[in-house]
């Protein structure tokens, strides 16, 4: 996969970005909002690029693209996991040095025509914490419509969450 916009790539992941994808993982808002996807070694991320790397072979599991700046600098990712039975949600990250500059927004709009294409998605959800306000403003920049706001499991405990939906207008043949 490879989806340019203006300033951003999204392409496949590859093992020699073991490092900056474990750089990325240690930031604090990572560390708070998604605690499962943090890699204190590089071996760590590594292991995970293979992992990630044989989902793009099988067409199961997540499906997890880096979003890099057009100088080749790794920023964050982009993913849709296929969480139940035909359901699907959208997963996000910008690392903090690159964060507040709309580079979430831009890379998840860019993502989601491709990504449910691909699939055959005919809805993806996004969940976050209420209080992740950046997420929150990255779902509804992007046209997702909320669901429900209010206390749901995340990350295995119970949270205050906001869910939302985000519907293709046409499904490709």
């Amino acid at each position: 996969m490879r989806i340019e916009t203006q300033r951003l790539t999204i392409t496949t992941l590859d093992p020699g970005m073991a490092e900056a994808v474990r750089v990325n993982s240690l930031d604090e808002d990572n560390r708070r909002f998604v605690p499962d996807e943090v890699y204190e070694s590089v071996e760590e991320a590594a292991e995970t690029i293979d992992f990630l790397m044989g989902c793009y072979a099988s067409g199961e599991g997540p499906q997890v693209y880096p979003v890099l700046l057009k100088d080749g600098t790794n920023i964050g990712y982009v993913q849709a996991v296929p969480v139940a039975e035909g359901a699907w949600e959208v997963g996000y990250h910008t690392a903090a040095p690159y964060t507040r500059r709309g580079y979430a927004t831009e890379a998840v709009a860019a993502f989601l025509p491709v990504i449910t294409a691909r699939f055959g998605i005919r809805e993806i959800q996004g969940v976050c914490l209420a209080d992740n306000l950046a997420s929150v403003k990255v779902l509804e920049r992007c046209g997702f419509t909320k669901l429900y706001e209010g206390v749901g499991l995340y990350q295995g405990r119970e949270r205050r969450i906001c869910r939302y939906r985000w519907k293709r207008t046409s499904i490709e043949q």
